[in-house]
Formats: structure tokens, C-alpha cells, sequence
């Protein structure tokens, strides 16, 4: 992976400023940045807030209300928001507890308390070295570069920019705070399908599909991880290492057979997306002599919309149509497992921890402080200014 002094990287603390992929100097920083995706709270909030998630594409309003039927189920609430006010103070709880003084400022991409709102009040309130963390734990561009450019907007919309750096800890998807808060619930599904009888679970990882080509692109150009690119690559390896950890705990589940599936695609039909979908996987399965399955959200920090409805729902019932018993297993939500890694990473990124000390399990990890040049473009947009990143 290449490194350079010439270039800088935009909106960044001195000690990322140079683009090396690692940071070398420790970096004081003021203050936590929670970034969220953001949902409505309210029946009124559905539609603009679609809007806001679909906004550029010219989609009408009776398309998204084709969509809209996931959260009015719901009464018009998405529980990401509660969540994260839950990791939030979850967040807070575990900094007070190590003697860290550091206010956690949540924003949101899509829907009130909105970025802005947060990065204001940070600078308000004085605190202008800022450290993201963003509810994503892989490289695409919806879960990482996109967060990095609303970054650079608010900074720059905000006239913050020059007063308020922003970093942000790198990719956690083989973190073992993210990767161990999914072990037992995959050791517990599978030995209560055990215990009715089942004899050869499968286990499905699933997460949300994206484009190919946005898939293909994920990740540093300069890194042939494969046609599905970073993305595809990352969950797999976490997948993996799910299941050997699982096996430590339960030698039995060295022989249970796993497979990475895709959900809650969104893309007109022409446009080539991730699969298998799991609904069609599931329909698949019976005819392979499969007859249970544990569903594992491996691509969710928390249960959200695509995990209460496109899982809970779609999915279940997809697998009872298919004759299959099926269990889903819990995110990692505000699991201390979870919420004390997120705090790992954190002093690891103030300490500058050197690579080869830093915790992952995965062979891809750990992954970069610094976004490389050209990392996980969006092809149909193009690239716009990043923190966190060298450009483009």
C-alpha cells in the first residue's frame, strides 16, 4: 500500500494530515463524532425523509411510498434513532468508566439530529478535534466514503472548515469487538436448532446487497480483493472468523455449513446487484436437503429497519413458506463486547498504535486510518471532497 508526505489529507488532525494509511503521531482529540444514517420518528417524517436517503436520484414520491410501508408498519418509527441514542449513552458510560474525558456528539446523514447539528454543537461548545465513528463497520461507498463526504459538506456548509478537524477510526469489521458480539448468538441459534432435531443447520451471513460495480470498486484501487471488491471480501473473512470462533466454543460447529447472502436491494431491476438475495437462497434450499437455518446480520451494528423488516418479516416468512425452521440472531446493538471495542479503537487511533500491535481477525486488517486515493467511488455520482481520506 503506497504512502506519501506530498500529499494531505482535507479537514484532517495534524497527525493524519500527511495521507500515510497508518498515523505514526499520537492525536489528542476533543470530542467523539457518532454518525448515524438516521430514520423517521413519526408517520409525517416517512416521506421527506426518503427524500433525504434518495435525494439526486428523481425518484417520485409514489415510488417511495412503495417503501414507505416498511416504517408505517412501524407506526412510522425506525428504531435506529432509539438505538443510537442507546449507543450513545452506552458510549459515554464506557469513556466515563476509563477515566476519558470526551463528549459523544451524535448526527445523522438522513434525518434529524442532523450532522450539522452535532458539528455545531461541538464547535460551540469548543471541542474541534473530533474523531468519527460511523454506524458501518465495512469499505463502500454507502457505508464509509458517503459518511466522509458529509463530513467535508457540513465543514465546508457550516464555515467550520479551518476550525474543526475531522478524523475517523478506521473500518472495524475484524475488529474483535464487532466479529465476538455475533459468536454467541451463531452458537446459540444453532444448538437451539440442534435441540428440535435439526441435524445439519445452515447457517446464512447476510447483509444489504449494493451495486456490482459499487462493489467492485470498494476498497483501495490497488487491491485485488476480487470482482465483489473490499465489500464482498470483508464480509466474507468476517464470516468466517465468526464461525471458527463459534467452533472454539463449540467444537460441533467446525462441520456446520455457512454461505454470505445479500438483502434489501433497491436498484431498478436492470442494474446488476449482489446475490443470492436470501429469500430466493431460502426457496433454494429444501432442494438441497436443507431443513433449518440460522440467519446472521452480519452486515447490521443494530437492529434496524433492513433487520426488522426485510429479516424479521421477509425473510421469516420466506422460510416458513420454504418449510425451513429459522432463527435470526441478534446484532451487536449496545453488547459490551461491542461498545468496549468501539472505545478500543478509539485509543488505539489517539495513541497511534502501530499496525502490527493493533487487534483484527481477519488477514484483511487491520484496515487504514487513512482512506487511500480513489477508495470506493460512486459511479454514478462521482467523486466529491472526503475528510478522512486522500483524494480523490
Amino acid at each position: 500500500m503506497e504512502s506519501t508526505d506530498t500529499e494531505t489529507v482535507p479537514f484532517a488532525s495534524p497527525a493524519s494530515a500527511s495521507g500515510a494509511p497508518f498515523v505514526t503521531e499520537p492525536q489528542r482529540y476533543d470530542g467523539i463524532l457518532l454518525a448515524g444514517f438516521g430514520g423517521p420518528e413519526g408517520q409525517e417524517d416517512v416521506i421527506p425523509f426518503l427524500r433525504n436517503v434518495t435525494r439526486g436520484r428523481g425518484i417520485p414520491d409514489e415510488r417511495l411510498e412503495e417503501v414507505a410501508h416498511h416504517y408505517r408498519h412501524f407506526g412510522g418509527v425506525s428504531p435506529i434513532n432509539a438505538q443510537n441514542r442507546a449507543l450513545k449513552q452506552a458510549l459515554e458510560t464506557e469513556l466515563a468508566r476509563r477515566g476519558m474525558d470526551l463528549p459523544v456528539y451524535w448526527g445523522n446523514r438522513n434525518w434529524g439530529p442532523y450532522l450539522e447539528d452535532a458539528v455545531t454543537e461541538a464547535a460551540e461548545d469548543g471541542k474541534t478535534r473530533l474523531l468519527a465513528f460511523a454506524t458501518s463497520a465495512y469499505s463502500s461507498f454507502s457505508s464509509c466514503r458517503q459518511y466522509r463526504e458529509d463530513f467535508a459538506r457540513v465543514l465546508t456548509s457550516t464555515g467550520l472548515e479551518g476550525t474543526v478537524t475531522i478524523d475517523k477510526i478506521r473500518q472495524f469489521f475484524d475488529h474483535p469487538g464487532f466479529v465476538d458480539a455475533f459468536v454467541p448468538g451463531v452458537v446459540e441459534a444453532v444448538n437451539e436448532l440442534w435441540r428440535a432435531g435439526e441435524a445439519a443447520p445452515r447457517v446464512l451471513f447476510t447483509t444489504h446487497s449494493i451495486p456490482t460495480e459499487d462493489a467492485r470498486r470498494s476498497g483501495p484501487r490497488d487491491l485485488d480483493l476480487g470482482e465483489g471488491g473490499a465489500y464482498e471480501a470483508q464480509h466474507r473473512a468476517v464470516a468466517e472468523a465468526v464461525m471458527q470462533r463459534a467452533a472454539e466454543r463449540d467444537a460441533r460447529m467446525a462441520d456446520v455449513a455457512w454461505e454470505l447472502v445479500y438483502q434489501s436491494r433497491s436498484g431498478p431491476a436492470s442494474q446488476p446487484w449482489l446475490e443470492p438475495d436470501i429469500c430466493d437462497r431460502i426457496a433454494e434450499l429444501p432442494g438441497e436437503g436443507v431443513s433449518s437455518v440460522a440467519i446472521v446480520p452480519v452486515g447490521f451494528v443494530s437492529d434496524h429497519m433492513e433487520v426488522m423488516w426485510d429479516l424479521d418479516n421477509e425473510a421469516l416468512e420466506a422460510a416458513a413458506e420454504a418449510g425451513l425452521r429459522a432463527i435470526r440472531t441478534p446484532t451487536p446493538g449496545v453488547d459490551p463486547v461491542y461498545v468496549s471495542g468501539i472505545i478500543d479503537l478509539v485509543e488505539e487511533r489517539m495513541a497511534a498504535v502501530p499496525p502490527a500491535d493493533r487487534p483484527h481477525v481477519t488477514e484483511l486488517g487491520p484496515w487504514f486510518d487513512v482512506c487511500r486515493p480513489a477508495c470506493c467511488e460512486n459511479v454514478r455520482a462521482g467523486f466529491k471532497p472526503a475528510a478522512a481520506g486522500l483524494a480523490p
